[in-house]
């Protein structure tokens, strides 16, 4: 079940935390999902590994060379000035050389083909100079190069991939370099979405003379298309407590995650909070966060729920930063590429008021000296989503900060890695 404990700060308002608090209390509260599904390994990028890998045996499986060249005793590389070595047979990568070369002798040899007994250096063939049969040497060749040593990647029996490892494309590589057809991941999170509010229409039906489109649902659905989750699309639910109230149980039997937008500010048309207080478990917070203060949090039957801000921008941010940090951690998911967070110099002042955190939308690039340096996408309502489309990079103002002047540094979180 989850809960919500008071906090010190709800002296000042009701409710009203920090960002940071908030993310933890949620972390804290959010389960892991559970349950796993077995996947070809070509199907597996963007899935949370749900199970241990090993080696079953080594990478490299023999000891081979590194380069095309010529493979040589140690023994007969000069101290100083040159030797001549007679060439007594080839190696190819795939086959094994069955014959002995003696010292004073060498092997032609190809990248990656298997290193003969006794045989344990390989000298590049432009560091040579080729004479008919037999190649001159000089100094300046150490003992063992170029050369891959059997298991010097991957040992066999050791743990190449642990659990809540997030699949990349080296991750599904690297299995198919070890022969491993499929893996078990983590299920997929079955994600409900909803739109609130009467006044918003879907794409395709003529809005009213004080309506506008849905494009909440649509920021939301782009932003859950992935391969780990499944969206389950409750369409626009009319801004009526029962409506609402029956939309969120039945959605609260089947999915993971309940996800809507509008309806949990204190307005007197804003249902979302009854609804949520009639059907589940609910922590109404404010958390200080510019834009998407009014932020709902809960459970309804087996569901976690969001209930996000109904102006676009504020959906958005508080989508990336606080629902989808709990996404990650219900899929499990433990080792995942990181969205660095970076200072960028600002080349204008931003206002922001001390005692909340700031997310505004910036353009991040770098100067000629190669410093990055990021303006405003302009105005920064939270209904303006053109601000965000314009924008590369969320501009992080801290909780405690007060205005900005230009020439400062801000924290910024480029989209890339995000979206």
């Amino acid at each position: 079940m989850i809960t919500t404990q008071p906090t010190c700060h709800d002296i000042d308002e009701p409710g009203l935390i920090p960002l940071d608090e908030a993310l933890a209390r949620i972390l804290a509260a959010v389960p892991v999902a559970g349950g796993y599904e077995r996947l070809a390994i070509e199907k597996a990028r963007g899935r949370t590994l749900a199970e241990a890998v090993t080696a079953g045996f080594n990478v490299p499986a023999q000891t081979n060379s590194a380069v095309d060249g010529y493979a040589v005793h140690s023994s007969d590389l000069p101290a100083e000035g040159t030797r001549t070595l007679k060439i007594a047979g080839k190696a190819y990568a795939g086959e094994v050389f069955n014959g002995a070369i003696k010292p004073g002798q060498c092997l032609r040899i190809m990248t990656g083909a298997m290193m003969p007994e006794g045989l344990d250096t390989v000298i590049m063939q432009e560091l040579v100079e080729a004479r008919g049969d037999a190649i001159v040497i000089d100094s300046r060749h150490k003992s063992g190069q170029n050369v891959r040593q059997a298991g010097e990647d991957i040992r066999q029996g050791q743990t190449i991939l642990h659990p809540g490892k997030w699949l990349t494309p080296p991750d599904i590589g690297l299995l198919a370099s070890l022969g491993i057809p499929e893996v078990n991941v983590s299920r997929r999170l079955r994600i409900a979405i909803a739109s609130t509010g009467d006044e918003i229409y879907s794409i395709g039906s003529p809005p009213g003379a004080a309506g506008l489109y849905d494009s909440n649902r649509y920021s939301l659905l782009a932003a859950l298309d992935r391969p780990d989750i499944e969206v389950i699309n409750l369409g626009i639910v009319e801004d009526k407590p029962e409506a609402l109230r029956q939309a969120f149980e039945q959605a609260g039997r089947f999915a993971d995650v309940i996800i809507s937008s509008g309806g949990v500010s204190a307005g007197e048309a804003d249902y979302t909070k009854t609804a949520l207080q009639a059907s589940g478990q609910i922590g109404f917070w404010k958390v200080a966060i510019k834009p998407g203060r009014p932020l709902a949090f809960g459970q309804i039957g087996n569901a976690v729920f969001f209930g996000l801000p109904g102006n676009p921008v504020a959906v958005l941010v508080t989508f990336y930063f606080v629902v989808l940090p709990a996404l990650e951690k219900m899929l499990g998911m433990q080792d995942k590429p990181i969205a660095p967070v970076f200072p960028a110099r600002t080349l204008e002042d931003l206002r922001k008021k001390p005692g909340r955190t700031e997310v505004q939308r910036g353009i991040i690039e770098q100067d000629r000296n190669g410093e990055w340096t990021v303006r405003s996408t302009g105005q920064q309502g939270s209904g303006m989503l053109s601000s965000m489309s314009r924008a590369n990079a969320f501009i992080i103002l801290e909780h405690e900060r007060g205005n900005v002047k230009a020439g400062e540094w801000v924290s910024v979180k480029p989209f890339a890695g995000m979206f």
